[in-house]
């Protein structure tokens, strides 16, 4: 990249012509992630908790653009730009706190644990077998996903997932006309996003960016033998996995409750906290340490003293501990404190609307896209938007009839395009969306539904609010529209058919969750826990008393965390704090101590030491390259692990 092209990036400034960024070196790209990155990602979530996103992206396009480059065709910064955006679809960590990735089948096998787990033993009896297979079926007892008892639940899967595509599309790309084009919001970390992406296809002209690379490419790969290639190469060898460093972190939470009671104590010690350290905001990892010590080391032992934390037993662990004090205390206060964000993002887009009209009253709007960005017409995206949604609601009150549909149409016609509009432009502002708590949860019980199916009903509330940014990013690339379009286009029968075919591989080699998989085995109970208890929500008791959930929602609590919120966030004017620390503040409170100390550790080591060694602006250039080496390592260990635990399964089905 040029100087100027860099400077315009950075300055977020629209390109004045575009080019094609999907073409046959993509679509090779594509399948390789799918083969070979997706599996990878199984695998490693279900160990350590992480995908391999980072990884899959950066392996992805150094290894394309080395053999674009030595075949004398180097890649285009807008085909590296389509590489990363495919990469980081195809192999994202579907739910992050039960650590699963690997496509939409994810979503399958979880639902077969969970029906037959312990957690789910009272509303078993209720789920749906369009959702999953009862108990004992075959599909379930011998692990096989292409039993016909399967069929069902996997051709909803189909339609819903296509409909969120739809959805994803058509609505995001309206919202990034409208904030972008019209209201030329200033969407503060697309350039960010847009430079990393592209930073390697560079590399030719800047060997710093080689090296620095190279650098973290070998601190990822001793960390990396350690920490994920010891825990799977021995599960694979005798069937529990020995980690050298604890995963995902070491709980001393025990070893403190005599002094201090209730609080949640843990360092980890992955070096990717402090790589990310190196590459996040210094503000926003700074607020969220100090919530998350304040909450989780601080209050928990005065509010137990006090007896507000009426489930916690003294000998938990971390994850139990922190799981009765969400459900006695946090839970509350932490929908106050979104309330509060949305009440401030409310005002903020109220405002905007204002101060527009006020400098804006001679100002003509146009729709018209910037010549040869290859846009779509609104109307079309607009037409996929509503379609996909008129399809989930007619699908939901197919499965749950007796659901209101006047709520489905409020969810899917009202509500999501209204918070859609309104997270784009908060992330068009300040750079983060806004989110409505238990809203669906608020929902459902007040509908007067009284049964556990219509949880797995594809309920059509959602907030495509980020997407306008990721347009945004595409086109600070200089990527036409239309290039996403077709990626998406050939994306989904991909991933559909590969996330089948290794799950289905995957699950009946392997039960899940074993000691083999040391994040699945320690969180999936805790997580099946909590679904538990939300599924029963609106489930009446035989002795009318209120479930867990229900007397989580404390009416007062909600109260304090909204006029908290409201309060940090006037006192951060007041005094000049950053806007970036009231928001990690209020992300923190729900975070483990563990993970946030070592990201402060690196954020500080970065900005009080390496950024005065360096250079602030070129300590900046060089923090994302070496994550994306540290990253690129890790994963390389991850998947040459993985790929041996692989083939040991396959082998082991074999007769001979």
């Amino acid at each position: 990249m040029a100087d100027s092209e860099r400077e315009r990036i950075d300055s977020n400034q629209a390109p004045s012509s575009f080019e094609e960024g999907f073409t046959f070196k993509t679509a090779i790209g594509a399948l390789f992630i799918a083969l070979f990155m997706l599996p990878g990602g199984m695998y490693l979530a279900l160990v350590a908790g992480q995908g391999v996103g980072d990884a899959a992206e950066w392996v992805t396009i150094v290894l394309f653009a080395e053999v674009a480059r030595r075949s004398y065709a180097p890649l285009r910064k807008q085909e590296v730009y389509v590489l990363f955006y495919m990469a980081l679809t195809l192999t994202a960590v579907v739910n992050a706190d039960r650590g699963l990735a690997g496509g939409p089948f994810s979503n399958l096998i979880w639902n077969a644990y969970f029906a037959t787990s312990q957690a789910a033993r009272p509303i078993a009896n209720q789920i749906p077998h369009w959702a999953v297979p009862g108990a004992l079926s075959h599909g379930i007892v011998h692990r096989e996903l292409w039993h016909p008892d399967w069929w069902r639940p996997i051709m909803l899967l189909l339609v819903t997932d296509l409909c969120g595509r739809l959805s994803y599309l058509g609505l995001g790309y309206a919202l990034f006309r409208l904030t972008s084009d019209v209201e030329k919001l200033p969407f503060p970390y697309a350039s960010v996003a847009a430079s990393g992406a592209t930073a390697l296809s560079e590399a030719g002209s800047e060997s710093w960016r080689w090296g620095i690379f190279s650098t973290g490419t070998v601190i990822g790969l001793l960390f990396g033998v350690v920490y994920i290639g010891v825990p799977v190469l021995t599960g694979t060898l005798f069937g529990h996995s020995f980690e050298l460093l604890p995963i995902p972190f070491a709980d001393y939470t025990t070893n403190v409750q005599n002094l201090l009671p209730a609080a949640v104590v843990g360092l980890s010690f992955s070096l990717g906290n402090v790589f990310m350290g190196f590459v996040l905001p210094y503000e926003i990892v700074l607020g969220s340490m100090v919530a998350s010590l304040f909450a989780m080391v601080f209050m928990n032992p005065i509010l137990f003293h006090f007896k507000m934390l009426p489930s916690y037993v003294p000998g938990s662990d971390a994850l139990t501990t922190k799981l009765t004090a969400d459900m006695d205390f946090w839970l509350s206060i932490g929908i106050g404190v979104n309330m509060a964000i949305a009440m401030i993002g409310l005002a903020l887009v109220y405002r905007a609307f204002k101060d527009a009209r006020r400098l804006n009253t001679e100002r003509k709007f146009s729709l018209a896209p910037p010549p040869g960005r290859g846009d779509i017409p609104v109307f079309l995206a607009i037409a996929a938007w509503l379609g996909s949604t008129a399809v989930l609601v007619v699908v939901s009150h197919y499965l749950v009839p007796n659901f209101p549909v006047w709520l489905l149409l409020v969810f899917g016609f009202m509500w999501s395009p209204l918070n859609s509009y309104i997270s784009a432009r908060m992330i068009g502002l300040t750079g983060r969306g806004v989110s409505f708590p238990y809203l669906k949860e608020a929902g459902v019980v007040a509908s007067g539904y009284r049964r556990v199916d219509v949880w797995y009903a594809p309920i059509p509330l959602v907030d495509q609010g980020a997407v306008a940014q990721r347009f945004r990013e595409v086109e600070l690339t200089g990527t036409k529209m239309h290039s996403i379009f077709k990626a998406e286009a050939m994306m989904y029968p991909l991933i559909f058919a590969a996330s089948f075919g290794f799950w289905a591989f995957f699950w009946n080699s392997n039960a899940l969750p074993s000691g083999q998989f040391p994040y699945a085995q320690k969180f999936w109970p805790i997580q099946a826990q909590m679904s538990a208890v939300l599924q029963q929500i609106n489930v009446p008791r035989p002795n009318g008393e209120l479930g867990w959930f229900a007397k989580a929602i404390k009416p007062g609590l909600i109260g304090v965390g909204t006029l908290s919120g409201l309060a940090l966030y006037g006192l951060c004017g007041v005094f000049k704090i950053p806007l970036l620390f009231f928001y990690g503040f209020a992300g923190g409170l729900g975070l483990y101590p563990a993970n946030t100390v070592p990201q402060f550790l690196g954020a500080w080591a970065g900005k009080r030491y390496l950024a005065k060694k360096y250079g602030v602006e070129t300590w900046s250039r060089y923090a994302p390259v070496l994550l994306a080496g540290f990253s690129c390592g890790t994963g390389l260990v991850a998947l040459a692990s993985i790929s041996l635990a692989l083939i040991s399964r396959a082998v082991a089905k074999l007769p001979y």
